[in-house]
């Protein structure tokens, strides 16, 4: 299972003192030293952490794979052909919120997606959908060309019971399984930490895992290049 680092937190915390560290794209860099296979931002329409400096730096300087999580905006999908990241994780985003808040209505809004796709798509940029884990979400995610999906484990993290989180980790299986059964990756994330990692790693259709949280709260007491190592002894 390969391990990408999302670094939008160490960007929140810059901007929290609105200072110039700690920095982002040296978090980056650090985080593929210590052997991650991606990293993962996501550039917000209200820029509230990463910004078009650290995009346009990390474009530059990423040796691995750079993932850009966007929302399916004219100014966004504008800078991302601009930028060519690796790959394009197509996500829903509401400006109250505290991080991403489920999946996207890909059934909903499916004449928008498969536009966006195509165009993301005939820059050469690789796209994945950001979506629940709900059958007609991932079918309509291959109706409108994805090559990848990401589920949305956000629900499995915060269960609160070891019934609740066994159910909804078979959900997750289930629809990994579909969406390879309709010839998507398979990439998960959303609240995955150092315990309840385990599990989704038994998942072997789902190829990816995107973590940041977790990884970033433990690399204050331990290090980033330590907490790295540590998830990717649990992922490998």
């Amino acid at each position: 299972m390969r391990l990408c680092i999302n670094i939008d937190h160490v960007a929140t915390l810059r901007e929290a003192r609105g200072a110039l560290e700690p920095d982002p794209v040296t978090a980056a860099q650090i985080c593929e030293l210590a052997g991650a296979d991606g990293i993962v931002c996501h550039l917000r329409e209200d820029r509230r952490h990463i910004n078009d400096r650290d995009l346009r730096l990390l474009r530059e300087t990423v040796k691995t794979k750079l993932d850009l999580e966007m929302a399916a905006t004219e100014e966004i999908i504008r800078i991302a052909v601009e930028t060519l990241p690796d790959l394009a994780t197509l996500v829903p985003e509401r400006r109250q919120e505290l991080t991403t808040e489920g999946g996207l209505d890909v059934i909903g809004h499916r004449h928008l997606l498969r536009d966006v796709v195509r165009e993301l798509q005939r820059h050469e940029i690789e796209v994945s959908l950001f979506i629940d884990p709900v059958p007609a979400q991932i079918e309509a995610a291959a109706d409108v060309g994805a090559e990848k999906i990401e589920i949305h484990t956000g629900e499995y993290a915060n269960s609160r019971s070891e019934q609740q989180s066994a159910e909804l980790l078979e959900v997750i299986r289930g629809a990994a399984i579909r969406a390879r059964e309709l010839g998507m990756g398979v990439n998960a994330g959303h609240g995955l930490n150092y315990l309840n990692i385990l599990p989704v790693r038994q998942i072997s259709e789902i190829e990816e895992v995107s973590i940041g949280h977790a990884i970033l709260a433990r690399a204050v007491f331990v290090g980033l290049d330590r907490a790295v190592k540590e998830m990717l002894a649990l992922t490998r």
